[in-house]
């Protein structure tokens, strides 16, 4: 689960780590207030979506006066903002958050996150922030500075002093960088994150540092450790159909292409997806059902891929191990009947009662096409997709 910037500073300043003064809003007047309150005579007006590439893409604007203020929100609010990491679809803006101007003399890349060959909380470091840390690593490897953490131990101040060294900074900057970086492994820790990030981490004119910006993935399998956080979850910012997956315990990832897929097993699935790139077509969603799954919950993964307008046909991939075929037949019976699909639909089916879920597809009167394996079941699929599109 992602935070706004405005969450994340303020999850910042509960660990003692330096933001610039600002304040969120909902509307024009809003934003102007806010820049009223805060005073001074330049603020940055910061459209607030779960992506990053905002100032490039609009999202960032630099004003000088309260009416620069307005007319900057009243350009994001109620739009979609477009950045490499949202597709083509974009992101709402529901809310602006409206940040005091800071000197900027130099900007740093500081990050945590976990580096899973290793097993260990990954710090890294550039000094080359404010820039995208994929372009710096394929580029100027050398610029990017890593520490590993060993869990028993801790983040230990010498690491600590070891990047600041590294990112040329000098006298107090040390200690304050080292303070900063031990609140975030502790925030880190403390609010099971999967990234903290902050790009870029400025040393201002006066030469303080300071988290020009924020960022916190927290890992959704800990959120029932996290209720204050989960709280700020803002599902606007989420595929609605990923969304409704997950209030029905449902692996669902949207994907671009016009084959829907519903698979037991996640393994299996991307098994499935291979094969049927491998013959010419391009999925449109991960889904995997899971090892436990119902008529009930089969038919709502019906209906829910079902309700991409880009499906052109769906393959259905059962092994019946734990879940047995004759309920996944039943709930595709039933999904098939009460959604009305207009689309071709190709089932595999293998294991526990297989003979017997056969049978009830092709007594249910469905244009429902078996397959005899796997191979037989993705050539199908990608023809009658290929047809669809025709």
């Amino acid at each position: 689960m992602n935070l706004h910037e405005y969450q994340a500073k303020d999850v910042f300043r509960s660990y003692g780590i330096p933001v610039p003064p600002g304040r969120v809003a909902a509307s024009a007047e809003e934003a102007v207030a806010a820049a009223e309150a805060l005073g001074g005579s330049v603020w940055v007006v910061k459209a607030q979506v779960h992506a990053g590439g905002r100032g490039k893409a609009g999202g960032v604007k630099v004003v000088r006066d309260v009416d620069a203020v307005r007319s900057a929100a009243q350009g994001m609010l109620g739009q979609r903002l477009v950045t490499k990491q949202t597709g083509a679809e974009g992101l709402p803006i529901e809310r602006v958050y409206v940040e005091s101007g800071s000197q900027i003399e130099r900007e740093i890349y500081l990050s945590l996150t976990l580096n899973r060959e290793r097993g260990r909380i990954a710090v890294i470091a550039s000094a080359a922030g404010g820039m995208d840390i994929e372009e710096v690593a394929a580029h100027t490897p050398e610029k990017i500075l890593t520490v590993n953490v060993d869990p028993a131990a801790g983040l230990q101040p010498y690491q600590c002093r070891k990047l600041a060294f590294g990112l040329g900074l000098t006298g107090k900057q040390i200690a304050e960088f080292q303070s900063i970086l031990m609140g975030l492994y502790r925030l880190y820790l403390e609010k099971d994150a999967s990234l903290v990030e902050v790009n870029p981490l400025i040393v201002t004119s006066e030469g303080k540092l300071v988290a020009l910006d924020a960022k916190i993935n927290i890992d959704a399998n800990a959120l029932f450790r996290q209720p204050e956080l989960a709280a700020l979850r803002d599902p606007s910012q989420e595929d609605p159909m990923e969304r409704r997956a997950s209030e029905h315990d449902l692996n669902y990832v949207s994907l671009d292409g016009d084959i829907a897929c519903m698979v037991n097993g996640a393994g299996l699935a991307m098994a499935t997806m291979d094969l049927i790139k491998l013959h010419g077509g391009q999925p449109a969603n991960f889904l995997d059902v899971g090892g436990g799954a119902t008529s009930e919950r089969v038919t709502v993964a019906f209906e829910l891929i079902l309700s991409n307008p880009k499906v052109r046909a769906i393959l259905v991939n059962i092994f019946g191990g734990i879940v047995r075929c004759d309920i996944i037949a039943e709930g595709i019976i039933t999904a098939v009947q009460k959604v009305g699909v207009q689309v071709p639909v190709v089932v595999r089916l293998e294991g526990t009662n297989a003979p017997k879920a056969r049978e009830m597809l092709a007594g249910s009167g469905l244009t429902i096409t078996a397959a005899a394996d796997l191979t037989d079941a993705a050539r199908t699929v990608v023809a009658a997709a290929a047809k669809g599109r025709a």
